[in-house]
């Protein structure tokens, strides 16, 4: 999910290895009936190239009748990723879309200088026993772009570009890798792709992004002979030619990377700037509540309630 529980996102634990430049060990949260794991940001690595926020939301299985219900909530300087494993999410925001998410597809929102949005489960979805099993990724925008006007993009699955060979499945969800451009429009260099791998497959990873990561959702992976179970998310050095291993139940992973970002962000709550400065203003707007005369407005179709601003 895009909304940030915490104020000042906990950062999860890390261990350094010499083949690896970080790895991240995602602390977990319990949001009330379903599991979060955050491994962005970490204390040694606020980003991966733009990526600045990486949560794994469940696996959870939920009853007749019940789902998940994020209230509309505001971003700014940033663009979210919504990609699931399992069940579905409505998708509103202030652009005016109005957009149901499957597993294997992709949302793509850009806040810019500000947008407001919720995700909730379907009504479809809550009409039986149903589950929620997904990655909810944030991107920081250069300074350059972090006042476009916000925008929507949704992409089916089978629009996404698929590579395939020798026991290796990637489907590219964002930017460019493996000489294949995925369909999102992308404001700096990225990749990211969901790799499915069979037992003892290897994979390459991109050698043409400066930053490059790997979080491992299922199974596990050997790297320079070191073995690594799900719920890690490695960082490796620039220019490294890095090969991967599955193991023996083989493993599904998300990479992600590109260029490294010229400098840090501020981030708090569920802004992103490049100034304290930038965050201060929309905290303003968001305590006002003037719905539609500045930077926010609320979904049309979702007014009824929002998460308001934390103390």
């Amino acid at each position: 999910m895009s909304w940030n529980p915490a104020l000042e996102p906990g950062c999860p634990d890390d261990v350094s290895v010499d083949a690896i430049e970080t790895l991240i060990v995602p602390r977990s949260r319990d949001l009330g009936g379903f599991e979060v794991r955050r491994a962005l940001p970490a204390p040694k690595r606020q980003m991966v190239g733009p990526f600045i926020f990486f949560d794994q939301a469940g696996p959870a299985e939920l009853l007749t009748g019940q789902g998940i219900d994020v209230r509309p909530h505001p971003h700014i300087g940033l663009g979210t990723v919504t990609y699931l494993y399992r069940g579905d999410f409505h998708h509103r925001d202030s652009t005016g879309a109005d957009q149901i998410i499957s597993p294997g597809a992709l949302n793509w929102m850009v806040a810019g200088r500000g947008v407001t949005h919720s995700e909730r489960t379907s009504a479809a979805a809550r009409s039986g026993p149903n589950g929620l099993f997904g990655i909810q990724t944030w991107l920081a925008l250069p300074d350059a772009h972090e006042d476009v006007a916000p925008s929507f993009e949704h992409h089916g699955k089978e629009t996404l570009p698929m590579i395939e060979d020798s026991g290796v499945s990637v489907r590219l969800i964002l930017g460019s890798a493996y000489g294949q451009t995925a369909p999102a429009t992308m404001l700096s260099e990225t990749f990211y792709a969901d790799v499915q791998l069979e037992p003892g497959s290897r994979l390459p990873m991109p050698d043409d992004h400066e930053d490059r990561g790997i979080y491992i959702v299922d199974g596990s992976i050997s790297v320079a002979g070191q073995d690594f179970d799900a719920g890690r998310m490695m960082v490796f050095r620039p220019g490294d030619r890095i090969t991967v291993a599955a193991g023996e139940r083989g493993a599904r992973l998300m990479i992600l990377g590109g260029a490294t970002f010229p400098g840090p962000r501020y981030i708090w709550w569920n802004f992103v700037a490049s100034s304290q400065e930038r965050i201060e203003a929309a905290k303003i707007e968001w305590r006002t509540a003037n719905w539609g005369k500045g930077r926010f407005d609320l979904p049309a179709d979702d007014r009824d309630e929002h998460i308001p601003l934390p103390n």
